[in-house]
């Protein structure tokens, strides 16, 4: 089972519906698995973290737009319905900090949760303001080839339009990677306004960082994400169906673990977002 699809709706906006629980309170929300955005063992990692958002914006109470959301995935969702709450715990006169989470039934019933999360959010003045990391100088999107999911590929990849720069998955499993650098332009498939949640999404688009590093795909999943918001909502409404620049890269690999820093710019090289993820693999 999984969410209807209209003729004239978006993919993303059919996995992010949410509808508030009849007998709950305020920021108590129902949603629905897509099928659509199915990874290995579970959902894309980038749609749950863009339906804990989706909870946060449709809240009555909420303050100003998102500053930053961390994800943790304390386990993989199964195909069904599930819940999100999303509690603001305290206000200010400028931020707003929120705990959040996602529940679902196991197979006694009993509510448990799969995925925790925090979030700020909050109103934005002028400033000074300056981007001290430029936008690679990089030819525009049109020069690259679109990707096309190859029969059996996990079916989130497929609602995504990736045009790859460089290092993108490696061509051979043979040990040989000696970087984990990626940079692709990317945008949602077929194209959509850019919001928040699709922001969001994108930050984790990218495959795991430790498969070009080693050319070797072994089993990896994210542990947890943090995603940083520069722009306000009326850049990303400059920015449009437009395409996003992003690059990928892994600090570090040890006993297990790695990290992965992402920076996403539009087109115009304005950088929108920037995230930071722990993920899990094994040897």
């Amino acid at each position: 089972m999984t969410t209807t699809s209209s003729p004239h709706s978006h993919p993303l906006d059919e996995a992010l519906q949410l509808a508030p629980s009849p007998s709950a309170a305020a920021g108590q929300y129902e949603g629905h698995t897509h099928a659509g955005y199915w990874n290995m063992v579970g959902p894309f990692g980038g749609i749950t973290a863009a339906a804990l958002l989706r909870a946060l914006m449709q809240h009555p109470d909420r303050l100003g737009d998102p500053l930053s959301l961390t994800v943790n995935y304390a386990g993989a969702l199964a195909a069904g319905p599930f819940a999100v709450q999303a509690v603001p715990v305290r206000t200010n006169r400028s931020t707003q900090h929120w705990t959040l989470s996602i529940l679902q039934a196991d197979a006694e019933g009993a509510q448990v949760v799969t995925t925790t999360a925090t979030a700020v959010t909050a109103v934005r003045r002028e400033t000074w303001s300056v981007g001290d990391v430029p936008m690679p100088v990089v030819p525009p999107p049109t020069e690259h080839k679109a990707i096309v999911a190859p029969q059996g590929a996990v079916e989130w990849l497929r609602r995504y339009e990736m045009r790859p720069i460089a290092g993108f998955v490696p061509r051979t499993w043979d040990g040989s990677g000696d970087h984990s650098l990626t940079q692709l332009w990317m945008r949602d498939a077929p194209e959509r306004p850019l919001d928040f949640c699709a922001l969001a999404a994108l930050a984790d688009v990218f495959f795991p960082r430790v498969w070009l590093r080693r050319a070797r795909q072994v089993p990896a999943g994210t542990v947890s994400i943090t995603v940083y918001f520069h722009a306000g909502a009326a850049q990303l409404q400059e920015t449009g169906t437009g395409y996003l620049l992003g690059q990928a890269r892994g600090q570090e690999f040890r006993n297990g673990f790695f990290d992965q820093t992402v920076q996403l710019w539009n087109e115009a090289g304005t950088m929108l977002a920037t995230s930071h993820q722990i993920v899990y693999y094994k040897e």
